[in-house]
Parts: structure tokens; sequence; C-alpha cells
């Protein structure tokens, strides 16, 4: 046998080592985690994740309770969501949808039974109201205990159970339980921090448009704590109770009489489906009057002079100022009806509410002729030339009704409110003078012109509520339904947040009173709006 050097077999068994790290050696050696760190860290993640998973859906699936809410039998329930907030189900008129919070989870509460003896007796008792704001708090509180309790145990016991059963293992399944409580309380804490009681005055309505009356007073007294927070959810159940009444046998509500209702629509173009909406809405909020801010036709044509005849059909008086869609002759049709009221350079008071309202200066009913020379600093200059009149006539309307925005905003720091349409989209601003101009889509879906998008152009019209006292406005709700071949329909209510803002006059440069401005080449000088302006055929862009 031949025997191998001991030298040889001493570096045949070499092997070279693993470099290490070591002070003042080259930086590229590093030392990587063990394998067994890196294996706990990702079990510990796991666990913990396995702990709030299996806690937000025993959130879920626990949050669930009915419970006696007022005349009502309510089922409050928790839901994941991205936003949060809370929705009121109340089937099957629609929901209301209450920014109350942010947060994952959504509060539900949807009514599954009126009783109708209670509800009776609320609406024909004033004093019920009153005693209603008490009870509603400890019913309300009671209802949400018991869901909170339930969904906090099924949410621990869920996050507790889910890791045993995975993990095998005690120790991680108390793992999992601690940050199942730990996210229980940054949802509680992100849920008290946001939470909004402003916004129970400030809800949005989706649903069926024709069940959805809404009762309102001055909303100069905003949500501010929880005690008015209560108040204001019990008038809510009240308003429940009213909107169950419209589809019911119980007696029909009497509005509010400390609130003036005027319902403001615009740009029809003789659309027949707009009177079907218009007279809905004028019935379900008890509107007391209404005011057209023009294009009530399309070309103002001698045929279409008949479809104004339903004007009467509305019972309630409806104002209306000219737009440069509408001819003179179209003028003169809206006003043979009986209930119609014309406005043009001239003021009116209408249920307590002093008018101001001016028909457009142009006649423009033909597209081809879109591209003219008036453009909207000329038209800025005639409102504020009207504007000018109407001061050194120490006239000081409620409010101002005209058919373009350009025109209307020279009427700023006039009156607190400019009602104006021809956009054919709904928008609001406040201008800088205090005055807010309100601009309202096309309550007739822009006629046959809606069917030139892509899109359907949705039929809009607002109701806006006006306190008798001050005649200022309070706030209004926006109505708005899908377009052609659309069902949808939406109700989202605002609130004015100074009602009884001082209104400053503009400072802007006016144009002197005692002569027409030459910038505005439409209308000579003799038929400047001294006196009602008389419309010639120019040029408009629509």
């Amino acid at each position: 046998m031949v025997q191998v050097p001991k030298v040889v077999r001493t570096l045949s068994s070499w092997r070279p080592s693993r470099p290490t790290w070591r002070p003042g050696r080259p930086s590229w050696h590093f030392h990587r985690p063990s394998r067994p760190t890196v294996i706990k860290w990702t079990r510990i993640s796991a666990v913990v994740l396995t702990g709030l998973a299996g806690g937000y859906i025993g959130l879920a699936l626990g949050g669930h309770v009915e419970t006696q809410i007022g005349p009502t039998n309510t089922a409050l329930s928790l839901h994941p969501s991205w936003t949060g907030g809370t929705t009121i189900q109340i089937p099957p008129l629609g929901a209301l949808h209450l920014d109350t919070h942010w947060g994952p989870i959504s509060l539900n509460a949807s009514v599954s039974e009126l009783r109708e003896a209670e509800a009776r007796k609320l609406i024909q008792d004033d004093n019920a109201v009153d005693h209603l704001t008490t009870q509603i708090g400890g019913q309300l509180r009671h209802g949400m205990i018991i869901m909170i309790l339930r969904a906090v145990g099924l949410a621990l016991a869920f996050s507790f159970l889910a890791a045993l059963a995975i993990f095998r293992s005690w120790r991680q399944a108390l793992i999992s339980l601690g940050s199942a409580t730990a996210g229980l309380v940054a949802l509680s804490a992100l849920a008290y921090w946001t939470f909004n009681p402003q916004a129970i005055a400030e809800p949005r309505y989706t649903g069926l448009l024709a069940n959805a009356p809404q009762v309102v007073g001055d909303t100069r007294n905003l949500v501010e704590r929880f005690t008015a927070y209560r108040a204001q959810l019990a008038r809510q159940v009240v308003n429940l109770s009213k909107l169950y009444a419209a589809t019911s046998t119980l007696p029909t509500y009497e509005p509010d009489p400390s609130t003036l209702r005027v319902l403001h629509v615009s740009d029809i173009h003789i659309n027949p489906a707009a009177w079907n909406v218009i007279r809905s809405v004028t019935n379900q909020f008890q509107a007391d009057m209404i005011i057209d801010t023009g294009d009530i036709s399309d070309h103002g044509s001698a045929p279409e002079d008949k479809f104004v005849n339903d004007i009467s059909s509305l019972k309630v008086p409806y104002v209306y100022v000219r737009g440069n869609h509408d001819s003179k002759a179209t003028q003169k049709a809206v006003a043979r009806q009986k209930n119609a009221i014309v406005l043009d350079n001239q003021l009116r008071e209408v249920d307590g509410l002093r008018i101001y309202g001016v028909g457009d200066p142009r006649f423009t009913p033909d597209k081809s002729t879109r591209d003219d020379n008036v453009g909207n600093d000329q038209l800025h200059a005639l409102g504020a030339e009207q504007a000018a009149r109407l001061r050194l006539s120490g006239t000081a309307p409620d409010l101002v009704a005209v058919h373009d925005p350009a025109q209307a905003q020279g009427f700023s720091g006039l009156t607190s409110l400019l009602l104006s349409g021809h956009l054919h989209e709904r928008s609001t601003k406040l201008l800088p003078t205090g005055t807010r101009l309100f601009v309202q889509g096309s309550t007739g879906g822009a006629g046959l012109r809606g069917l030139e998008h892509e899109e359907p152009t949705p039929i809009e019209l607002s109701v806006l509520y006006f306190s008798r006292a001050t005649h200022r406005l309070q706030g209004w709700d926006d109505l708005r339904l899908g377009g052609l071949g659309l069902t949808s329909a939406q109700i989202e209510r605002h609130l004015e947040p100074k009602p009884d803002r001082a209104i400053t006059a503009d400072n802007t440069p006016t144009p002197n009173p005692t002569s027409p401005s030459p910038t505005f080449p439409s209308l000579p000088p003799s038929q400047w709006p001294s006196t009602s302006p008389s419309p010639t055929r120019t040029s408009s862009p629509g």
C-alpha cells in the first residue's frame, strides 16, 4: 500500500474559508442576516397580518344589529369602505349619504319597518319632535353600543382563532390578537378625529326623485356639537316619516312656514319631458314659485309658442326672463299664461321676494351664427350699466335673474344672489363682493342639442330655500337626472355658509349710467335697456 505524504493529505483537505468583514478590510466584505432571522421576521409579519385581516373580517361580520330609532325599526351595520361615511337606506325611496367620518369602515343604516301609528303622531304633533330629540339619542347610542360590542368581540375572536388554526401556536395566536386590538384602537381613533357632526345637515340623496321631499328651515344655526347633531338627526327621522307619508296612507306634511322655496330652471329648449319633471318637483318640494332664466324655446318661432302653454298647469307663479334663443314673440306667449310673470328690465315682488329680471339683449337661435362679436366683456359691461341704473333709482332687489352669467356678473355687489343659465352646466361661486353667482344647467337636457355629445346632457334644476324674515338664501338642493335614455336621479344638499354676510360694492370701474357703453355693438343706443331691450338678430356663441 502506497502511503500519501502527510503534507499532501493536508493540502488536499484544505478549503478556502468564507471572507468575513473586519475593521480595516475592504468594504465589499458584508454580513448577510442569517436565514433563521429572516424566517423569524417573516413569520411575525404573517402573524400580524393574519390578526389584522381576521379582525377586519370579524368586524364586518359581527357589526350587525336591528334597533328602534323613533318610529322606525332600523338595521345598523358596518361595511368595508375606502372613504368611510354613513349611508341611510330608505327602501324603496333611495338613500342618504353623509360624510360623517373617514376610514376603511362605513356605517350603514337601513330602515326595515315604519310603525305607522307612531309616525302619524310624530307628523301631527309638533311637541313630539322635541321629545324625539331626547329619545333618539338614547336609542341610537344603545344600538351602536350593542353593534360595536358584537363587532369587536367577533373581530378579536376571528383574529385569535385564525392565527391558532394557521400557526398552531398559542403564542402566535396571542400576537395576532394583540395586532387586531391595536388595529381596532387605531380605527376608533381615526373615526373619532375625523368625525364631522355637520354632515347630518348636508346629505346627498339618490334614488327615486319624485319620492324625496325634504323639510328644511333656517339653516343659519349649523351643527357644531353632538347635542345639535342629535337634534338634526331627529329632524332627519321626522323627514323620513314624511318621505314614507308621500307613498303611504299617512297624512301629507305641511311645508315649514319659515322657508320660502324657489325652483330654479333654465334652458328647457322645448323638451316636453321637462314639464313633467318641473311639475313633480314643484309638488313634492312644495315650491312657492318657479324662476326660469331663459331659453325656453329653441328657435323662437311661432310654432314653438304653443309649447309654453303648460306653464299654466304648474299652479304657482312662473317668473321668466328671455334667453338668447327666445324671441319677443316667445316672451309674449309666456306673458299670456295666467300665472306667468315676465321680467324685462323690471322689478317685481313675488311672495315677498323682490326679483329684478332682464331679458337677453341677443336673439341668436341659429347654430350657424355662433361666432359672433358679442363677448363676455360686453355682456358684463351691459350688466354693470343696468346695475348702476338700479342703484341710482334706490332699488335693492333680493335677487337678479338674467340668462347669461357674464351679464349677471355685472350686478355683483348689488344683491346677494344672481341666477342665470345659458352654459348648460350647473355651477356656483361666491364673488369677491359677497354676491353668489348661480348658473343653472339645462332643465330640458338641452333639448335635441343634448344628443350632440357622446353622453346625454343631464336634466338639472335646483330648489332654493330663502328665509322669509331676511330674504336671504339659506341653502339649496341640486337635482340631477340622467339625460335621454338614462334613469339615474340624484339630489345633493348645500348650505349657505354665511347667509347674512355683508354685500360690498364692486370696486371695478362701471360705465356711466347716463349713456350707453359704446363697446356693446349688438344694440343701437336707442334700444339699450333704459327701457325694455328689443333684441335684434345677431350672432351668438350658443
